[in-house]
């Protein structure tokens, strides 16, 4: 009774509103009735995604605002799959690729590198969902806000998974205390080579799928790609990551096939944008469809990192075997998995998260509440962009 107690302490008043219960359902243990208010925000996300494709069919509606984007089971698939495939990468973080052979991971896990509960995900998905707590409060992009996000997750845990700061990148807290010193937050990350890691990358997704869904040109996309890379990774490498992952998702979403999205990615021409984009040339040449493990890398510098999830993604057909296979690759297990499972959600959707990792996850109630609000963020913008449409109609 005792721990019942101190659970209901914790529940948000928009918790204890949402689950409905009669007096036998109030006798029910709290984690069932945790779970069945899960469950009712899983497929709060399913509906959403049926009104969504309902919507999509009326005549009314320009193409520019039917396209496959107004499937929001990617939206929540891809944020959602980003942050199981970190939790399933923490524990076995730094491990090496031997290790994972002798002793694969095959199912959520606890303890282990950081000594963190099972579920626990990274610094990796608290920075996207500081990022998606910008988005919603300011509508839009504020790069300003979206640092002061972050100042409140390094400051004070905000955005974490059990309250505890345990994992964050070297050139990532130095843009942070840049920004604490009074830099001008587009000024604050790193420049040099050797800060290359995949910081950035890492917290990308967001900003990818709002970029997606406002329809920006590429001028704009490579714009904002800059500024928002360079809140704390501002080295051309780090640049071209951040707006290669994007371009990758879109492709994605539009064709639901890895192959076919390098292919197309081939097509594109990013010299003029980038004075290093051959650093990526395993997957600009395509050469990246038939290489084999050995010939992937699965560090923390950008390219390897998003080489290896994009590799890992093309040898599996599912998004369970996606993100085991990133894991088990070792090295930046979290990172990789993240930014694999992200992928791989977009591409077998939210039905594919195996539920018993989606209830294994640590704080829950963030992360759902995240995705919930990002969804009508983004239904409301695109509302918006229909009546403006038709009152343009009208004129």
């Amino acid at each position: 009774m005792e721990q019942n107690k101190k659970y209901e302490e914790r529940l948000t008043a928009n918790e204890i509103n949402f689950v409905k219960y009669d007096e036998k359902e109030a006798q029910l243990d709290y984690r069932e009735r945790r779970k069945r208010y899960y469950e009712s925000l899983k497929k709060d996300m399913l509906e959403l995604e049926s009104l969504d494709k309902e919507l999509s069919d009326d005549s009314n509606m320009t193409d520019n605002s039917t396209w496959n984007f107004n499937n929001y089971n990617s939206v929540a698939a891809s944020i959602l799959g980003f942050i199981v495939g970190d939790a399933l990468g923490v524990p076995v973080e730094f491990t090496s690729r031997a290790q994972r052979k002798t002793n694969p991971v095959t199912t959520m896990e606890g303890f282990g590198t950081h000594n963190m509960p099972k579920g626990t995900w990274s610094d990796d998905s608290s920075m996207v969902l500081a990022t998606i707590a910008s988005i919603n409060e300011c509508q839009g992009i504020d790069y300003k806000n979206i640092m002061d996000k972050y100042m409140e997750w390094y400051k004070n845990s905000d955005y974490t998974a059990t309250n505890t700061l345990f994992d964050i990148g070297n050139t990532t807290a130095r843009a942070l205390m840049n920004y604490e010193s009074g830099k001008k937050p587009t000024n604050c990350g790193l420049k040099t080579r050797d800060s290359n890691g995949n910081g950035s990358l890492m917290r990308m997704l967001p900003v990818s799928l709002y970029m997606m869904y406002e329809d920006y040109d590429e001028k704009k996309e490579v714009e904002t790609v800059y500024y928002y890379s360079s809140l704390t990774h501002g080295h051309d490498i780090s640049l071209m990551g951040c707006k290669l992952y994007s371009d990758i998702l879109k492709e994605l979403i539009s064709k639901k096939n890895m192959k076919n999205a390098i292919e197309a990615i081939k097509t594109k021409d990013y010299n003029e944008f980038y004075y290093e984009p051959y650093q990526y040339n395993k997957i600009l040449s395509g050469r990246i469809l038939d290489m084999d493990e050995e010939n992937i890398k699965s560090t923390g510098y950008v390219v390897d990192t998003l080489e290896a999830a994009v590799w890992c993604v093309l040898n599996t057909d599912n998004f369970k075997d996606a993100v085991l296979k990133a894991v088990n690759l070792g090295g930046d297990t979290d990172t990789i998995a993240a930014i694999t499972g992200s992928m791989a959600g977009v591409l077998y959707g939210l039905e594919s998260i195996p539920d018993e990792w989606i209830n294994s996850l640590q704080n829950k109630e963030l992360v759902f509440k995240s995705i919930e609000d990002f969804t009508k963020t983004l239904n409301n913008k695109e509302q918006n962009k229909s009546n403006e449409q038709n009152e343009e109609k009208k004129r």
